[in-house]
């Protein structure tokens, strides 16, 4: 995976959320974007997911420029899997439909082959007994597996993950956590907001610490968690890992 972002900015009104992100990175498996709430994480995500324009800058993934007009972005948004805190299933779909309904309206792939893929994940999961169940009737672990089920099925070039584990307790977010590692260690490219430390540390290749828009530190896991040399991320590592 290589991303280059090119003094990236972007505001919502009178409040600056990026501010002059540079990242350039070549080779990289699995990016992790940490720091406090309200950092500008979640919009560095979007913009990169090509849901959020920038005000300017320029973004680059695996060697092609990403144009932030809609009909470029409608075809760029195709190749990226997409989770996000919240699911984002639809309702009215059994898990099932969930993951074919995309395959065969958005990527043009025959209804046999949809339910093929999808039955496949599904049971690669263990989510074989809930095939026909409607959002409402499954955990919160449940869905985000079939949510991260549907954004894999596409065979996406990366998966960007917002926070996949935040609405979940400790037995299911390690249901999630597992899933998301075992796609690691299957050479799928991920970039990850999350606020799980230890996780974020074994799974990263290369971290970015976000505070009020700014890239205030990156590099490899060792360095950014072990050897820090920024007081405010070694304040935040105090606060966060403290019990």
């Amino acid at each position: 995976m290589h991303i280059e972002l090119d003094a990236i900015n972007k505001h919502f009104g009178d409040h600056h959320v990026l501010r002059d992100v540079r990242l350039h990175l070549e080779n990289t498996h699995s990016l992790v974007i940490i720091g406090p709430s309200g950092g500008g994480k979640t919009t560095l995500l979007r913009v990169i997911a090509g849901l959020e324009h920038p005000d300017n800058g320029s973004l680059h993934v695996n060697g092609r420029e990403v144009l932030f007009d809609e009909n470029h972005l409608r075809e760029y948004r195709k190749h990226v899997g997409m989770v996000f805190q919240a699911y984002n299933l639809f309702p009215h779909l059994t898990a099932l439909e969930n993951i074919t309904l995309p395959l065969e309206k958005v990527h043009g792939v025959a209804p046999d082959e949809a339910r093929e893929r999808a039955i496949s994940l599904l049971r690669r999961f263990q989510l074989e007994p809930h095939y026909h169940k409607k959002p409402a009737q499954l955990s919160g672990g449940q869905k985000q597996r079939i949510a991260l089920s549907r954004a894999i099925a596409i065979s996406p070039e990366f998966l960007i993950l917002d926070e996949p584990t935040s609405a979940l307790d400790p037995e299911f977010t390690a249901e999630v956590l597992d899933m998301i590692e075992e796609l690691r260690e299957e050479d799928v490219h991920l970039i990850l907001v999350t606020h799980e430390m230890g996780f974020a540390h074994r799974l990263s290749d290369y971290v970015l610490f976000m505070d009020d828009g700014v890239v205030i530190e990156q590099g490899p896991p060792d360095r950014v968690f072990d050897a820090t040399e920024n007081e405010k991320v070694k304040k935040f590592f105090d606060r966060v890992l403290k019990y």
